[in-house]
């Protein structure tokens, strides 16, 4: 990965994460965050990738609200980021990193507790 394409990537992760905090009012957004941004080499598209906590129906609905407002946060970008000549195109993805990683540690502490019972 390149200088440029990880600069990209970090700024907008910054930027996304504020117009979520700030300018986006759906509350099926409210408990979304960014967890990462992978943008393509060519900075034309730009994977990002968002942490909900809640249900799966919760998380699901607030994927769906962010893909909706694609076009919405696309141009918050354009006004906020004027230095760059274009702006990737978005696509919204649920990371379930921290759901993985929660059961991983559910699992290891069963596992723990199992061989405490056993001795």
């Amino acid at each position: 990965m390149s200088r440029r394409t990880q600069q990209v990537e970090d700024l907008l992760r910054t930027e996304i994460s504020q117009i979520l905090l700030r300018r986006i009012h759906d509350p099926r957004v409210r408990l979304a965050s960014v967890s990462a941004v992978d943008v393509s080499p060519d900075l034309k598209r730009a994977v990002v990738q968002v942490s909900v906590i809640g249900t799966d129906e919760e998380r699901e609905a607030s994927i769906e609200a962010l893909r909706h407002a694609q076009g919405f946060v696309r141009s918050c970008l354009a006004k906020d980021l004027k230095r760059m000549r274009s702006i990737p195109e978005l696509i919204f993805q649920l990371d379930r990193g921290p759901e993985y990683s929660q059961k991983i540690s559910d699992l290891l502490e069963k596992l723990h507790d199992d061989e405490h019972e056993s001795t």
